[in-house]
């Protein structure tokens, strides 16, 4: 039993850690082969990679805020919320494997986030797609995280909702 919770332990670690890699070994990449504001097209003007510094959060909401009111919410507020969130991941041990899985995402990509915050006081965001009908801010691999995981919390919410609703 002790075994089985200590490869636990230890599955979550790598999956929120493999997040944070991914994340910010995109950022140093792109840091050092991209310049500000270069556009470079992958999928011809659908899928671009364009290099800019957030210094507020997802596509840019507090960028106005005063630096200290926007470090507090920002960074330290976070850090504490992302610790509760990784002690809660780690020792509550009757979670759903779904649930993990999601925690792990949004945890690893909060991580990221901060990092940058902490180390250089904005967030690299990166990849920018346009369809048309379906156009995005510029975004990292974080926020990437920080959705899968949203979404995979939010499936799972709602299919424990329905599965109650038959009862």
């Amino acid at each position: 039993m002790k075994n089985r919770k200590n490869l636990r332990f230890i599955l979550l670690l790598i999956m929120v850690a493999l997040n944070i890699g991914c994340d910010q070994v995109s950022k140093i990449i792109v840091r050092d082969k991209i310049g500000y504001d270069e556009q470079i097209n992958i999928i011809k003007n659908h899928f671009i990679l364009t290099k800019v510094e957030n210094t507020g959060a997802f596509l840019s909401a507090g960028n106005d805020l005063p630096e200290a009111v926007r470090f507090i919410l920002l960074s330290i507020l976070p850090v504490f919320v992302l610790g509760y969130g990784l002690f809660y991941l780690l020792f509550k041990n009757d979670l759903p494997k779904i649930m993990q899985i999601g925690l792990c995402f949004l945890i690893g990509g909060g991580i990221g986030n901060v990092i940058d915050r902490l180390l250089y006081g904005s967030v690299t965001d990166f990849l920018h797609m346009d369809f048309g009908l379906f156009r995005t801010g510029i975004f990292n691999l974080a926020d990437v995280s920080i959705m899968i995981g949203i979404s995979i919390l939010i499936i799972h919410s709602v299919k424990q909702k329905n599965m109650f609703k038959h009862l």
